[in-house]
């Protein structure tokens, strides 16, 4: 059986409690996976029963890529940080920015990215959320002429959630977590919003890897590249930093140019890392940028004399 867990700001909890947070906020956990819910509830001071904190199971068929995701609400981040005594919200407005370009299906309004500041001592720290980095966009799925299921190779922008109604309230609270969990790293490390996962759940994606992703992204925003693709365009020219937004269309282009089945397969394998990056990052424009570069292979291949 579970220890009694203590919340500092509720008293201990009797075992009918116990039972009740396992059967709802928790109840995809095994025991193991529950113990450590509780154990983290715990140190951070957070009440399940008000859901400012939950856990989700990824996997939880597939005991070799089962894992477990604990989340906050936004609310919940606020408490921790509020403890602190260092901590005050921003008097304005989330600041977003918009792309009429890009507006459609997968992005009502057209958003490119939020930006939420909170303040320690005085001190801002920004935080700033992309729409294709955390809007649950997941690949389409239909029966082919066999009836079996497969990707369409189209996206969708998943509805179960608030992304379609709320779709500015839904980055804003990515970036104000991101804020608080650089103003308040100690406190709030580990802490993931829910509204960060929802990509994850869309995409069936585990979190280690969304940890991964955004990883990845703390590390490029370090060297001016949060929103870009490094790629090695030429043999013997050093790689160079492409805007996520022009990674297809500099890619297409460059293939285009090869005519060559030696270089172009140097072209791949020199780039595969970044776009493997691409797929993950813009999966609808690597699969065309996919396409493109089988179909040059079949036109080199066919100018190959016998």
């Amino acid at each position: 059986m579970t220890n009694v867990a203590v919340l500092p700001t509720a008293n201990v909890m009797s075992g009918s409690q116990l039972a009740l947070v396992r059967k709802t906020v928790a109840s995809d956990c095994n025991e193991t996976e529950f113990d450590l819910f509780m154990a983290v509830a715990q140190s951070k001071g957070l009440d399940p029963f008000t859901k400012q904190i939950s856990a989700i199971v990824f996997n939880k068929d597939k005991p070799d890529k089962r894992k477990m995701a604990i989340i906050t609400t936004i609310d919940g981040f606020r408490v921790i940080a509020e403890r602190t005594g260092a901590y005050r919200p921003d008097d304005e407005e989330p600041e977003y920015t918009y792309d009429p370009e890009i507006k459609g299906p997968l992005n009502p309004l057209g958003l490119v990215k939020a930006k939420v500041k909170v303040f320690k001592d005085g001190h801002p720290a920004p935080g700033v959320a992309y729409w294709e980095e955390f809007a649950p966009i997941k690949d389409e799925w239909g029966e082919n002429e066999n009836g079996k299921w497969k990707p369409t190779g189209k996206q969708t922008l998943d509805t179960g959630g608030n992304w379609g109604k709320m779709p500015r309230v839904m980055l804003a609270k990515c970036a104000e977590a991101q804020a608080l969990r650089k103003a308040f790293p100690e406190r709030l490390s580990g802490l993931y919003e829910g509204a960060e996962f929802d990509r994850a759940r869309a995409a069936e994606m585990l979190p280690s890897e969304m940890v991964a992703i955004e990883d990845r992204d703390q590390r490029l925003a370090r060297i001016g590249g949060a929103s870009g693709v490094m790629l090695q365009l030429f043999p013997n020219t050093p790689l160079e930093m492409v805007p996520l937004g022009s990674v297809y269309d500099k890619c297409v282009e460059r293939v285009s140019e090869i005519e060559d089945a030696k270089l172009l397969d140097w072209f791949e394998s020199a780039n595969r890392a970044p776009l493997q990056e691409f797929w993950a990052r813009a999966p609808g424009d690597a699969l065309e940028l996919k396409k493109v570069i089988e179909r040059q292979k079949t036109l080199i291949a066919a100018q190959v004399p016998e």
